[in-house]
């Protein structure tokens, strides 16, 4: 058996040690993968697997990366900013796709008449030439000015051919004074064959013994078109022919020619370049546009930022409003929607402790007689049972209050009826008197049908007149009384007592709230004016308050006649 020698494997800055025992099929086997030693040895498989392990850790967090990063693309495309720069990409790349053909269509139009005006042109001067000798100044350019007055001086263009020797010379003349455009090329027919142009050079097209040069050979009678050339170096052949005839006899033709894929490659050189400088135009407005819509969605993110800070305990945080449109007013809308849900939280707070308070006091007060009370004298007994059921009656109307302004903001909470208000103002009166010793007065009782809940309505009013007589003496007035007055009813109670402070008129109407410094002759929940309240908007009305400190006050609750539809 060979002997087993100490060797050392180094991996980066460390240095493994090994053991080696030559050529056995049971070698260890140390590899290095990734920053992981993998130790295989068919005896301790245990061992390999917790070596392989850390690999096997790095697939799977190679492989979580591959959702996350997917996450990350649905987001960024989901965003308002990227959506907004992709509309504006497609709107763009439409608008491209539609007016570059649109414009190099046009560009073409334009090249074609402008050619075939200059055509015109050359011809009209040609045929004014022939048959007067001279060009009109009327249809002299003011770039052929000196050419033309030097045609105006030559004796062979002022005298008219008679014959095809004469009618070369003055082709020769003619022809020698003119300096064509480029792809333009002016031709001379002579006798039923090719003459002479300008310039000489011509493409094979317009070559002598070409089909088309045969063609306007045998032609008598004026002609313009266009011939389209199968040759992309040619495009095609804008064409006007004029004959010359004298004296009943066709003895040649003139014809100006020009061919239109010079003009074309120009066109498409400058729809090229209007396309480069478009598309770095729309790579920096693209740039600007994504700039200009994340400065303004800005807001936006401020209010996904200031919504996830918002917490139950902390609902300060607002987000501040710029400028104006509709990205200020969902800002705008967003702070009044937190200072409505700050103030409905303070209200629940406030309730919530309040409420406590108030069925905290009864029930301590039980609890203080019941623990004192002696169980073997019945006198006692009595006297706090008796304490103890009136503490609970309390308990019991205050629950009551609180579930009746709970129902205030059900759709079922009203009975509605027609109601007769006379018979109602009287009734109102009559239950009033029983509450307290007091100078009770029916100040009116109107006459006429209105649509109320009548056991609501009476519960508002008796809560009124029940307050009225806790803040009264036995010689004060206490006046009822009900009005009509076009589409309103109203009903009010008022009392001659010691009226309300201005600091207190707002909010009595709240719950649990009472009047400071009052001589209040029962302890109340101080529900009694927010019921009032309750039922009244529950009946679309108002309750309006008219107190002078001193001199009493009066509640008076307005109501439509007929409750509006919903």
């Amino acid at each position: 058996m060979p002997k087993a020698s100490a060797c050392t494997l180094r991996l980066g800055e460390h240095s493994v040690p090994t053991r080696s025992r030559g050529n056995s099929p049971f070698d260890n086997l140390l590899q290095y993968n990734k920053g992981c030693i993998l130790l295989k040895t068919p005896d301790k498989t245990g061992r390999m697997s917790e070596e392989i392990s850390p690999r096997i850790n790095h697939n799977r967090k190679s492989r979580t990366k591959i959702p996350n990063l997917s996450k990350g693309w649905k987001k960024f495309f989901g965003e308002a900013r990227t959506r907004i720069l992709l509309w504006y990409i497609l709107i763009i790349s439409f608008i491209f796709i539609v007016s570059i053909p649109a414009f190099r269509l046009l560009l073409y139009t334009r090249v074609d008449a402008r050619v075939r005006r200059e055509q015109n042109e050359k011809m009209e001067n040609f045929k004014a030439l022939l048959a007067h000798g001279t060009i009109p100044y009327k249809m002299r350019g003011n770039t052929e000015n000196r050419e033309e007055s030097e045609m105006d001086a030559d004796e062979r263009l002022m005298k008219l051919p008679s014959s095809e020797e004469e009618l070369e010379e003055f082709f020769d003349k003619f022809l020698s004074r003119q300096l064509p455009e480029d792809d333009t090329f002016l031709i001379s027919i002579v006798h039923g064959k090719f003459y002479k142009s300008s310039p000489r050079g011509r493409p094979k097209e317009l070559s002598k013994d070409s089909v088309l040069m045969r063609r306007w050979a045998k032609q008598t009678q004026p002609e313009q078109g266009e011939e389209e050339i199968s040759d992309p170096a040619i495009g095609s052949i804008i064409y006007v022919l004029e004959p010359v005839t004298i004296n009943g006899q066709t003895l040649g033709a003139f014809v100006v020619a020009h061919t239109t894929a010079g003009e074309r490659e120009e066109v498409v050189e400058a729809v090229t370049t209007i396309v480069q400088v478009s598309s770095a135009v729309l790579v920096v407005a693209l740039v600007l546009a994504w700039v200009s819509s994340g400065y303004v969605l800005s807001p936006l993110r401020m209010l996904t930022a200031t919504a996830r800070s918002i917490s139950e305990s902390d609902l300060q945080k607002r987000i501040l409003v710029r400028g104006k449109g509709e990205i200020a007013e969902l800002a705008t809308t967003f702070n009044e929607m937190m200072d409505r849900l700050q103030a409905a939280f303070t209200s629940q707070r406030n309730f919530i402790n309040d409420a406590g308070h108030e069925l905290r006091t009864p029930i301590t007060i039980i609890r203080g007689h019941l623990e004192l009370m002696d169980q073997d004298d019945p006198q006692e007994i009595q006297e706090t049972l008796v304490l103890v059921f009136d503490e609970l009656d309390r308990m019991s109307r205050f629950v009551e209050d609180l579930i009746l302004l709970a129902k205030a903001e059900r759709p079922d909470f009203l009975q509605l009826e027609t109601v007769n208000v006379a018979s109602l103002t009287e009734e109102l009166f009559a239950k009033a008197r029983a509450l307290a010793d007091r100078n009770w007065c029916l100040d009116a009782a109107a006459k006429g049908q209105i649509v109320v809940d009548r056991q609501r309505l009476t519960q508002a009013m008796m809560n009124l007149a029940q307050n009225a007589t806790q803040y009264t003496q036995n010689t004060d007035t206490i006046g009822i009384g009900s009005v009509i007055t076009k589409s309103k009813v109203r009903f009010w109670v008022r009392d001659t007592g010691e009226g309300i402070a201005d600091t207190d008129q707002k909010r009595i109407f709240e719950r649990f709230a009472r009047a400071a410094n009052s001589r209040r002759r029962s302890e109340g929940a101080g529900l009694g004016l927010s019921i009032v309240k309750a039922i009244t908007e529950a009946h679309y009305g108002e309750v309006i308050l008219r107190t002078q400190l001193r001199k009493g006050a009066m509640f008076t609750i307005v109501l439509p006649l007929e409750a509006p539809q919903k």
